[in-house]
């Protein structure tokens, strides 16, 4: 009698997983990195590996309905004039006209506007539907110069030098022929359906001592009324902290690894950079080495997506976050009810991230005027605006649940972590126990 071994079930490599036969299928194919917009999709230590320690008896908690819990914040009190003043702590990152259409601009002035707090331009410069629907705008000022005039310097609230983002430190951005309208070429000085490229440093300067002299030159440009920002990637946090503050910036934002980003390689995106939760602590902690925490604001952007993510990165030391993606989904981004169309461009709804392509089903990342018509700005003004308020209210209950009576006064005590990964980043006990990894405990 023969013996035969049963059948077992086929086992695929967890190295060469489904997708990344796929992508080696399709470089192989044609020859070509792939581009594409979003974040990383990858697993990263995050948010939701800390967890916050409620009042008990060694602390006392706020009664929810009866007990003040202070949400405000100021920003760029340092060197300027006018300082902004925003009734929550979250404000809404740049995205840029080219990279969005024009109501989708107009939609998250009106958001941030009823919510109290600030949007930014983004590259390819500022629109008049997001200035004259915006209380507060940030002017972003990048390496590629798009849309950059001094008319605009002095009619924003904010400027933000960009040196490097989360999705793509050290890279430029993208923008693709398809959505080079005739308002985006003439708004960035080229021509019309042609690829542009985003410098990755800019051509100015290339180093600390050049930065503090375009700080300068910006604040005698805007008569040093409005605050100067410096907005890094997720690579060298502390280094990087410090030397924007030395070179005179009023707020840093640092960006980490899950900030999405319109168009870049997929290997920036996944493999340049650190976890959000990685950048905090060390931006954090030069900020202190130079007797500059809360004197120079720190805003966080990189994968926040909700309140315990905010009410996290203030315990951890930041004065604000910023979000981009959960705002475009806010908007209608990446709705289900346009999934036959996603079908048809080959993705899911919650999966689309050819942004660079212009053919958005929802009207936001795209240059199509049919598509764009689809977005109605009132409406999804508000939508983000009941989204922000959503979040500043979980904020406010957690901190209260911490006992205290402003969002700012979390603190990493406050905190945590339920791996050694998260625990060593954020520096706070892994749970269960008094023990931070590198500074001992129990």
């Amino acid at each position: 009698m023969t013996y035969r071994n049963p059948p077992t079930t086929p086992r695929k490599s967890a190295t060469f997983d489904d997708y990344t036969l796929s992508e080696i299928r399709r470089a192989a194919a044609t020859g070509i990195y792939d581009i594409r917009g979003a974040g990383a999709k990858r697993k990263l230590p995050h948010f939701d590996d800390l967890l916050f320690l409620g009042a008990s008896i060694s602390r006392y908690p706020l009664e929810g309905y009866r007990e003040r819990c202070d949400t405000s914040v100021v920003l760029g009190a340092r060197h300027a004039k006018k300082p902004i003043e925003l009734k929550i702590p979250i404000t809404i990152a740049g995205m840029s006209f080219g990279s969005l259409s024009g109501p989708a601009k107009e939609a998250l002035g009106r958001g941030a506007t009823i919510a109290g707090t600030s949007t930014t331009t983004g590259d390819g410069g500022m629109t008049e539907e997001e200035r004259g629907h915006s209380k507060t705008l940030v002017y972003q000022y990048l390496p590629s110069r798009y849309g950059m005039n001094p008319r605009d310097l002095r009619r924003a609230d904010a400027i933000e030098i960009v040196v490097g983002q989360g999705a793509k430190p050290g890279g430029g951005g993208m923008l693709l022929g398809q959505k080079i309208s005739d308002r985006v070429a003439q708004m960035r000085n080229l021509p019309k359906g042609i690829d542009q490229r985003s410098a990755c440093r800019h051509p100015d300067w290339t180093g600390p001592d050049d930065l503090e002299i375009k700080i300068l030159e910006i604040r005698e440009i805007t008569d040093w009324e409005k605050p100067i920002y410096v907005k890094i990637g997720g690579a060298r946090p502390y280094y990087d902290t410090a030397l924007a503050v030395k070179a005179g910036a009023d707020v840093v934002v640092l960006d980490g690894m899950q900030g999405g980003t319109a168009a870049t390689q997929e290997v920036f995106i996944e493999h340049v950079g650190q976890p959000t939760l990685a950048c905090i602590r060390p931006a954090v902690q030069a900020l202190q080495d130079l007797g500059m925490h809360r004197k120079v604001q720190l805003i966080v952007s990189g994968g926040i997506r909700n309140g315990a993510d905010v009410a996290k990165a203030l315990a951890l030391g930041a004065d604000a976050v910023s979000i981009g993606t959960a705002a475009l989904v806010a908007l209608g981004d990446n709705d289900p009810r346009w999934e036959a169309e996603y079908n048809e461009l080959g993705t899911t709804a919650g999966a689309y991230d050819d942004w660079h392509e212009g053919k958005d089903p929802a009207g936001i990342t795209t240059q199509d005027p049919e598509l764009a018509a689809r977005l109605d700005p009132i409406a999804a003004g508000r939508r983000l605006a009941n989204y922000l308020k959503v979040m500043t209210l979980e904020t406010q209950t957690i901190a209260r649940a911490c006992g205290k009576n402003d969002v700012h006064n979390l603190e990493p005590e406050d905190l945590c972590a339920l791996t050694v990964e998260a625990a060593a980043m954020a520096q706070v006990p892994l749970a269960g126990t008094g023990w931070i990894p590198g500074k001992g405990g129990f």
